[in-house]
């Protein structure tokens, strides 16, 4: 009995470290245009230069935890838009991302090797 209450207790902390719900996730892209590619990352992980050059560091505060995401659209108003509609007084600040990839390249495969 009680492994099922230290399960149970695990699984409401892991929840409450998430920020977003996958329908909030999908729904992010139609209707705000953003992109959450990492959600509640450390400091670290969202400045990284393995991402494309448009996506940006958001900075907000839940229940008084301060979390990082890294989340990429094209017009910065949208970003800030979607954050401001879930956290209203949590949202910190919004910075530029350290990435180093063309947004128009992101996710392409590199060309097949042509046989000789």
């Amino acid at each position: 009995m009680t492994e099922q209450v230290a399960e149970k207790t695990e699984v409401t902390q892991e929840s409450k470290m998430e920020s977003w719900t996958s329908s909030e996730k999908e729904n992010s892209k139609k209707v705000y245009g953003c992109e959450i590619m990492i959600e509640n990352g450390t400091w670290e992980q969202v400045t990284t230069k393995e991402c494309p050059n448009d996506a940006h560091i958001i900075k907000y505060e839940v229940d008084g935890e301060t979390r990082y995401d890294l989340t990429r659209s094209q017009k910065v108003v949208n970003i800030f838009n979607m954050y401001w509609d879930k956290f209203r007084d949590g949202l910190k600040s919004i910075e530029y991302g350290k990435g180093a990839y063309n947004p128009k390249l992101w996710g392409a495969k590199p060309p097949k090797e042509k046989k000789k």
